[in-house]
């Protein structure tokens, strides 16, 4: 096999692979599974003799260790399916050769408009060759970038035996998109020590904080009766709903914030005269920021509350995952490794934090250490996603050296 990092990129992603938060399954689509196949006899044919796919859908794959001496064992790990928030089915990749600068207009929907003011790293990419959608889907390039980037890689190591690396485990997981991405791992069958995702954005960048995560659920009883009858005894809980998300402060919110602030999400809200659901999610970098923002949540609540004597609420947290950052810093020779790679690939590394989370804050969590470096999209989970060849392949390139570079430091 001499497929290229864009060859592999095109073929993975014409596979619909879209997770599916309603479903209790895992994987929660079976069609993730259609990638996880495939991947698997490439792994074969690459020569790593242990790749399967387990009943999760999680593909495993080991890099032997060429080298005598004693290396710690890491694992890259990228995730198979795309989020539910647009639609990936009948993707049709296209491929804008030799990038001259501007906004592009996707084919398929003339209204869909890549723009550079809103896409300000396109300015790096004159004389590139962008992979984009024609407008209609998802490109997938979160995070099939990233698998088309491990699996050059892991050919690049097998076909140059004098590259000296120790053990290399791969890890494709499912279900990323919905949270649940590392619920059916087994990470002793993995057996590696220290791990990386490669499902980070721009070029260069390696993250190693992401935010603390909560779910937060409040259901509202109201009082239902006739509304010929209601006077001075309805107590509506659709309006009572609607009066909570009025309150919510405005310069909480994922729209007013940016950088190392968190927020309050609403997520969703369903409802009746006699009982209504709110759902929001709960963001901050740290776990005192994220008890903050749900005590100011409740404290709101009950000052709604206050106006329905007959009501009540329930308000539930749901730990969801938390800063990677505790964990990585007891062992920052997983970043500095990182950060030399990306150097000697060619690049100025940026170190930086995450305002979501990863399949890495919780597999750091379970007791594999695991920051984020980049697999070079942008624009993620809209129909207006990119990636350029050039910056996969520098991903390619980062990652064959970090294996260098592991080998030569233990």
């Amino acid at each position: 096999m001499t497929d290229t990092v864009v060859d592999r990129f095109l073929r993975y992603v014409v596979i619909d692979t879209q997770s599916d938060p309603r479903s209790p399954t895992q994987p929660s689509t079976e069609k993730q599974k259609n990638l996880g196949r495939m991947l698997v006899q490439e792994l074969l044919a690459i020569g790593l003799s242990d790749a399967h796919i387990d009943e999760h859908g999680y593909v495993y794959a080991t890099i032997p260790s060429n080298v005598d001496k004693p290396v710690p064992v890491i694992c890259f790990c990228s995730h198979m399916d795309t989020a539910p928030d647009f639609t990936g089915m009948n993707v049709k990749p296209k491929i804008v050769w030799n990038y001259t600068g501007g906004d592009i207009q996707l084919s398929g929907d003339p209204q869909q408009i890549i723009r550079v003011s809103d896409n300000p790293a396109l300015r790096d990419q004159i004389g590139n060759d962008i992979i984009t959608t024609d407008g209609t889907t998802l490109l997938g390039a979160d995070d099939k970038a990233g698998l088309a980037e491990i699996m050059t890689a892991a050919q690049f190591l097998v076909d140059n035996t004098d590259i000296r690396h120790g053990t290399i485990k791969i890890l494709f997981t499912p279900d990323e998109e919905i949270g649940r991405g590392v619920d059916k791992v087994d990470l002793e069958k993995l057996g590696a020590q220290f791990a990386y995702t490669v499902d980070g954005e721009t070029a260069g960048h390696i993250e190693d904080e992401t935010f603390s995560a909560d779910g937060v659920e409040i259901t509202i009883q109201g009082v239902a009766i006739h509304p010929g009858f209601a006077q001075g005894k309805m107590e509506n809980a659709a309006k009572i709903a609607g009066a909570i998300l009025s309150r919510l402060p405005k310069d909480a919110a994922p729209e007013t914030t940016a950088g190392r602030e968190g927020f309050v999400h609403p997520t969703g809200v369903t409802g009746s005269m006699e009982k209504a659901v709110l759902s929001f999610i709960i963001r901050d970098f740290d776990d005192a920021g994220l008890a903050a923002k749900e005590a100011m949540l409740e404290t709101l609540v009950k000052g709604v509350m206050a106006d329905y004597p007959g009501s009540s609420y329930t308000f539930e947290v749901k730990q969801q995952y938390r800063n990677m950052k505790a964990i990585l810093d007891r062992h920052p020779q997983l970043v500095e490794n990182a950060i030399e790679a990306i150097r000697r690939a060619g690049m100025e590394p940026v170190r930086g934090s995450i305002r979501g989370g990863t399949d890495g804050s919780r597999l750091s969590f379970m007791g594999l250490p695991c920051p984020n470096i980049f697999a070079g999209g942008h624009a993620f989970h809209s129909p207006l996603e990119w990636v350029s060849r050039q910056d996969m392949e520098k991903a390619v390139k980062t990652l064959v050296e970090l294996a260098r570079i592991w080998e030569g430091r233990a």
